[in-house]
């Protein structure tokens, strides 16, 4: 089952990634006015050509790395507890903006200790961590600043993390107003990725900000949960792209609870090294977070 979602979704990614290449080479102009039948020749022509789906492995390659690291974080540190864990499952999604609902492995079996579980919730996010910067890096220099057409209603804005920001302003420097980031497909599997890891990291229940949390305050961590739900929907009500993960937060807790399951051994504190590396998840958290990830871009002319 595993391998059959990996190819499914290297498979939507990839198409998603192609559409992202046409629209990094198109650089915010607007497409000419096409009939129905032109407009099905047209893409009939692009999705026959196999430098289209080359193209497309720019976005797809990196996003599978990002969140394949993720969870293979997570898989490796439950190996080395004896966690009955599975191999990632990778969730293929028709979404246009990109392709896969992420991905996650299932664990089968008690978590020994509050150490183990700090591992192992904490190893994702830094390996994921790790791949997404240096890829934002290269993204971006691959990208380029284009100037913004003066009126067009079907542009997107897409929230830009602190770190977003700061490998952007050491690559371009300050962007002129009129002007934007035409992003390669690379830099948005980045972005895509900076997005997931702050979301896996919310202190929530059973996501791994919630292991976090739980491998450091113990049960009093249901209160850091009960105000994450009251931040998703202030972001909700701030921003309608927070609405679907609002919503899904909802539903985990009203089907698993907002307490966290106790571990095997509860009582062992972690020690100042792992206290540290929560500090680093909570700044990962910091400089991944934007308030409004997808807003309608407003360009001149009204």
């Amino acid at each position: 089952m595993q391998v059959l979602l990996l190819v499914l979704t290297f498979a939507s990614t990839t198409l998603v990634g192609g559409c992202h290449y046409l629209s990094f080479e198109q650089a915010f102009q607007e497409m000419p006015a096409m009939g129905a039948q032109e407009s099905r020749d047209w893409l009939a022509g692009i999705f026959s050509q196999p430098s289209f789906y080359l193209n497309g492995l720019w976005y797809s390659l990196t996003v599978l790395g990002i969140l394949g690291c993720h969870e293979m974080g997570h898989y490796v540190a439950c190996l080395r507890y004896g966690v009955d864990a599975t191999r990632p499952y990778f969730l293929p999604a028709p979404l246009p903006l990109t392709g896969t609902l992420g991905a996650f492995i299932r664990i089968r079996s008690r978590i020994p200790s509050k150490v183990a579980l700090f591992d192992i919730g904490i190893a994702g996010p830094i390996a994921g961590f790790v791949v997404a910067v240096p890829a934002l890096v290269a993204g971006l220099a691959l990208s380029e600043v284009v100037e913004l057409p003066a009126d067009q209603t079907d542009l997107v804005s897409l929230g830009e993390p602190l770190l977003f920001r700061f490998a952007a302003w050491l690559i371009f420097g300050d962007v002129p107003d009129g002007y934007s980031i035409n992003m390669h497909p690379m830099a948005f599997a980045s972005w895509f990725g900076l997005l997931a890891t702050a979301l896996n990291l919310f202190p929530v229940a059973q996501l791994d900000g919630g292991h976090i949390s739980y491998a450091v305050l113990g049960r009093r961590s249901i209160w850091v949960t009960l105000a994450m739900v009251l931040v998703a929907v202030g972001l909700a009500s701030f921003s309608a792209s927070w609405i679907a993960w609002t919503v899904m937060i909802l539903l985990m807790l009203f089907i698993v609870g907002p307490r966290h399951p106790p571990t095997l051994d509860d009582y062992t504190p972690l020690d100042s090294t792992r206290l540290w590396l929560a500090l680093f998840a909570l700044f990962m958290l910091v400089v991944c977070f934007t308030p409004a990830p997808i807003e309608p871009f407003v360009t001149g002319g009204g």
